[in-house]
C-alpha cells in the first residue's frame, strides 16, 4: 500500500507544525461530523489561511438571474453561507518573501497537483493557490511544512505576513540589513499566546531607509525603518518605530510611536503592542476593530503610555534577544562568484530589460533581476523551470514583492544576458518591473467573494495597451504606478500610487454598470507618504480612456521635475473631474451593451434589473437626483480640503452623508424633516436597524461612519480627521447606491409613486 504524504514526510517535518496540521485535519473531521460550529470552524481553518472563494456560497448570477451551483457535499458547510465542496483559496505565508529554489519547486507541484496550475503573488508577498478543495489542504500543509513554510495565520485574526525590501542586504541605500529582524520578528509572534484574541488582523513590515517605497511601512498597525545611533563612538542599531496604519476602506497613517527603539526591543515591544491591542481593542465591531481605531481613539500619547506599561510588567523571554548573537554571521551565499558585464554580444531587447529589470547591487560585480509576473500569476511548469534558472544563477537567493513579481538577488553581472535569455525561454523575459505597465491588481471578482468589479480584467487591459506603446512613453510616464481593487477594501493598494481604482457599480436606467472609482493624490515613495482620495465613478469600459487623457494632460503641461502628484495638486481636483465628467456617461443599453458587462467577463450585469427606457425623456427617480447631490457634496469636501480649510471640508462630508441617508430615506418616508436628527433617527429605524443598509461581509460599518460623526458634537477639526471623514462620506454614499441596488433588485423593478410612503418619480426632459 502506497505511503500517505503525512507517512512519507513525517521526519521532515517540524514536530510542532506537523502536530498542529494533525490537529487541524482532526477539526476538518469534527465539522464534517457536524460537532463543530460554523463560525468556529471559519476562523479555525482562516487561521491556517484556507479561504473561501467567491460562489462559495453555492450561489451564481449568470447576469439574468442567481442560480444554484450543484455540489455533491449537500448541505455540509465550512462557515457560514460557504459550501464544503466549494472551491477555495489556501494562502502561504512567505516571511519577507524569501524563498528557495526547493520550495518553488513544491509549490509548483502544489499549484499543479490541487489547484488550477497557477501560484498567485500577493501584495503582501505572500503566495495564493486558487481553486483548492478543503479535503487537500492539511496534505498542502504538510508538503509546505516539509520545507519549511506554514500557512499558520496567514489569514484570520491573527499577526499576518510580516514583509520586508525584497532588495534589503543587497540595497545601495539601506541603512543596514532589516531581513534577519524581520524573520526573527515572524517566529518569535507565530502562534505566540498574546496574539491568539486579536480583535482583527495585524500587518508588520520593515524597511532598510526612510524614503523608498520597498517597506510601505506607514501603512502597516506596526512598522520599522532601520536607523542607526552613535554612542560614544560605538555604533548602535535600533528602528524608528511607527504604528497604527493600515489601508481598508479608510486609510490611516501610521505615527511616529518611537524615534529609535534598539535592536534588543523590537521583540519585547511588538509583544507589547499585541497585549494592549488584545486587551483594549474593539472586538465586536469588526469595522473599528484595527489597531488604527484605537490609536485614534486613544490618542498617541495614552497608547503609547499603556504599551510602556505593558512593556514594564512583561515576564523576561530569552528569545527577546536569541537571535541577535547570530547577526554578525548572518550573510546569503551567492552560487557563482562576481563578475562584471564584459563587452560581449547582447541578446535582442536584452537593453530594455536591464534598464526596468536590474538594480546592481552595493556588492560589486552582483545584481538583482527582477522576473515580471503580469498580474502576479506564474504557472506550475514556470516555477518549476525558474527553480532551476535560481540554482543556475542566484543559488537559493529568492524573494517575491508587494508588487507582485519575484527577484533574483546575487546574480553575478556578467551573467545577465544568459539569464536573460532563459527567463525569455519559459515566458518570464517581461520588462517593465516598476513601471507604469507594471500593474498590480488584486484578485478582484476573479476569485474573490467581496469584489465588485474586475480588477484583474481592468489590470490586464491597461496592461496590455500599456504594453504596446513602452516604446514611445515618455520617462516620466513610465515612471507613475497603477494599482487596482475590486472594491473598496484596498488590496490592491489603490490609495498609495499615482492612479489608483477600486470597483463599485451604479445602477443606471434600472441596469447595475461596473464602474471604477479613480483615486489621484497618493504617494508610492518614502514609504508610502501620502493617501489619495477618490475623485468620481466612471464606468469600467472608460478607465483606459482615464488612463491616456491623465498621463497625456501631464506630460503635455507638466512642469520642470514635478511629479504627478505635485501636478494634479497644482491644477486641482476640480479641473480633473472636469476632464473626465464626459467620461461618466453611460449609454443606453440599446445603444452601446459592452457598457454593460465588465472586463474578461462577457456576462451582461443583472440584465434582469434593466427597466424600459422613455422615448421622450428620461425618466429620473428623487433618489438618483439626491444622491447625486450627496455625490456633489462628496466631491466639495475634497475640493475645501485641497484648500486647507479644514472645518469646511469636515462639515461639508457630514452633509454629504446627510444628505445620502435622507435620499434612501425619502424612498420610504417622503416627509422626513430637513434637521440632522431627524435624518439620522429615521435613517437608523427604517435602514439600520432594519438591516436594509447591511453590506452582506462589512455589515453595518458604513452606517456608523454616519452615527459616529453625528454623535461627534461639539468636534475638534483637524486635517487628518477631515481626511478620512470625506474617505468615509465617499464610502457611505457609496454603500447608498448599492443599499439601493438590492432594494430594487428585491422588488424585481422600480415602482414609480408619487407619494404616501413610496418613492417620488421625476421626469426630466432633455
Amino acid at each position: 500500500m502506497a505511503l500517505t504524504w503525512k507517512e512519507k514526510l513525517a521526519d521532515r517535518m517540524d514536530p510542532d507544525l506537523a502536530r498542529e496540521i494533525d490537529v487541524y485535519e482532526m477539526q476538518l473531521e469534527l465539522k464534517r461530523q457536524g460537532k463543530v460550529d460554523d463560525k468556529l470552524f471559519a476562523e479555525t481553518r482562516l487561521r491556517r489561511g484556507v479561504y473561501g472563494q467567491r460562489y462559495d456560497s453555492g450561489l451564481r448570477h449568470d447576469g439574468v438571474a442567481e442560480r444554484e451551483l450543484r455540489y455533491p457535499c449537500g448541505s455540509l458547510t465550512k462557515g457560514p453561507d460557504t459550501i464544503w465542496d466549494a472551491p477555495g483559496m489556501q494562502r502561504i505565508k512567505i516571511p519577507f518573501g524569501g524563498l528557495t529554489a526547493e520550495q518553488l519547486e513544491v509549490l509548483a507541484d502544489l499549484a499543479e497537483e490541487y489547484s488550477d496550475g497557477i501560484a498567485h503573488v500577493t501584495t503582501r508577498q505572500d503566495i495564493q493557490l486558487h481553486y483548492v478543495h478543503i479535503d487537500d489542504t492539511p496534505t498542502i500543509m504538510r508538503r509546505l511544512a516539509a520545507v519549511g513554510i506554514t500557512t499558520r495565520e496567514a489569514c484570520g485574526n491573527s499577526v499576518r505576513n510580516v514583509t520586508a525590501c525584497p532588495i534589503a542586504g543587497v540595497c545601495r541605500e539601506e541603512t543596514f540589513d532589516v531581513t534577519p529582524y524581520a524573520k526573527a520578528t515572524s517566529r518569535f509572534l507565530l502562534g505566540h499566546p498574546d496574539t491568539q484574541d486579536l480583535g482583527r488582523k495585524f500587518k508588520i513590515a520593515f524597511s532598510g531607509c526612510k524614503h523608498n517605497a520597498c517597506g510601505l511601512v506607514t501603512l502597516h498597525d506596526l512598522g520599522f525603518v532601520a536607523r542607526v545611533r552613535h554612542e560614544q563612538g560605538v555604533e548602535k542599531r535600533g528602528f524608528e518605530v511607527y504604528v497604527g496604519g493600515g489601508l481598508g476602506a479608510v486609510p490611516y497613517q501610521a505615527k511616529l510611536f518611537d524615534e529609535f527603539v534598539t535592536e534588543d526591543e523590537i521583540l519585547p515591544l511588538s509583544q507589547a503592542i499585541c497585549r494592549v491591542f488584545a486587551r483594549l481593542g474593539e472586538k465586536r465591531n469588526r469595522a473599528r476593530a484595527r489597531l488604527k481605531f484605537l490609536v485614534a481613539k486613544l490618542g498617541l500619547e495614552e497608547f503609547r503610555r499603556l504599551v510602556l506599561e505593558e512593556r514594564k510588567i512583561l515576564p523576561p523571554d530569552e528569545r527577546w534577544t536569541a537571535y541577535l548573537k547570530d547577526l554578525p554571521h548572518y550573510r546569503e551565499t551567492p552560487s557563482r562568484p562576481p563578475r562584471s558585464l564584459d563587452g560581449a554580444a547582447l541578446p535582442e531587447g536584452f537593453e530594455d530589460w536591464f534598464r526596468t529589470n536590474v538594480y546592481r547591487q552595493r556588492q560589486p560585480g552582483y545584481a538583482v533581476a527582477t522576473v515580471t509576473l503580469p498580474l502576479g500569476d506564474i504557472t506550475s511548469w514556470q516555477l518549476r523551470q525558474l527553480a532551476d534558472i535560481a540554482r543556475r544563477y542566484s543559488g537559493d537567493n529568492i524573494r517575491t514583492t508587494v508588487e507582485q513579481n519575484i527577484v533574483l538577488r546575487w546574480v553575478p553581472e556578467a551573467d545577465l544576458p544568459s539569464l536573460y535569455e532563459d527567463l525569455r525561454a519559459i515566458g518570464l523575459g517581461e520588462g517593465g518591473a516598476s513601471t507604469i505597465v507594471d500593474v498590480v491588481a488584486c484578485p478582484g471578482t476573479d476569485t474573490c467573494k467581496l469584489g465588485i468589479a474586475s480588477s484583474r480584467g481592468l489590470a490586464a487591459v491597461l496592461r496590455r495597451r500599456l504594453q504596446e506603446r513602452s516604446h514611445e512613453l515618455d520617462e516620466a510616464i513610465r515612471g507613475l504606478h497603477i494599482k487596482i481593487s475590486g472594491c473598496f477594501n484596498a488590496c490592491g493598494q489603490h490609495h498609495i500610487c499615482d492612479l489608483g481604482f477600486y470597483g463599485v457599480s451604479r445602477n443606471v436606467r434600472g441596469t447595475t454598470v461596473p464602474h471604477f472609482q479613480v483615486v489621484l493624490g497618493g504617494q508610492w515613495e518614502e514609504n508610502a507618504a501620502t493617501y489619495g482620495l477618490a475623485i468620481g465613478a466612471v464606468p469600467s469600459k472608460r478607465i483606459p480612456e482615464v488612463v491616456d487623457r491623465l498621463s497625456e494632460r501631464y506630460l503635455r503641461e507638466r512642469q520642470h521635475g514635478e511629479t504627478f502628484q505635485s501636478f494634479i495638486r497644482r491644477i486641482g481636483k476640480k479641473a480633473v473631474k472636469d476632464m473626465l465628467e464626459d467620461l461618466t456617461q453611460v449609454p443606453p443599453y440599446e445603444e452601446d451593451r459592452s457598457y454593460y458587462s465588465d472586463w474578461g467577463d462577457p456576462r451582461e450585469f443583472t440584465i434582469g434589473d434593466m427597466g424600459k427606457g422613455e422615448c421622450a425623456g428620461e425618466v429620473v427617480s428623487l433618489f438618483e437626483f439626491e444622491i447625486q447631490a450627496a455625490e456633489r457634496l462628496v466631491f466639495e469636501a475634497q475640493l475645501h480640503l485641497e484648500a486647507g480649510d479644514i472645518q469646511k471640508a469636515d462639515e461639508t462630508a457630514y452633509r454629504a452623508m446627510l444628505q445620502a441617508a435622507k435620499a434612501l430615506v425619502r424612498t420610504q418616508y417622503l416627509d422626513v424633516r430637513d434637521e440632522p436628527d431627524a435624518i439620522v433617527e429615521e435613517f437608523r429605524t427604517r435602514f439600520y436597524d432594519t438591516r436594509l443598509f447591511w453590506d452582506k461581509y462589512a455589515g453595518g460599518k458604513f452606517a456608523h461612519y454616519l452615527f459616529h460623526r453625528h454623535e461627534d458634537r461639539p468636534r475638534s477639526y483637524t486635517p487628518e480627521k477631515a481626511h478620512h471623514l470625506v474617505e468615509e462620506a465617499n464610502l457611505f454614499v457609496e454603500a447608498a447606491h448599492a443599499c439601493r441596488a438590492r432594494m430594487l433588485e428585491r422588488s424585481g423593478r422600480e415602482t414609480p409613486a408619487a407619494s404616501g410612503g413610496h418613492e417620488q418619480v421625476v421626469e426630466l426632459k432633455l
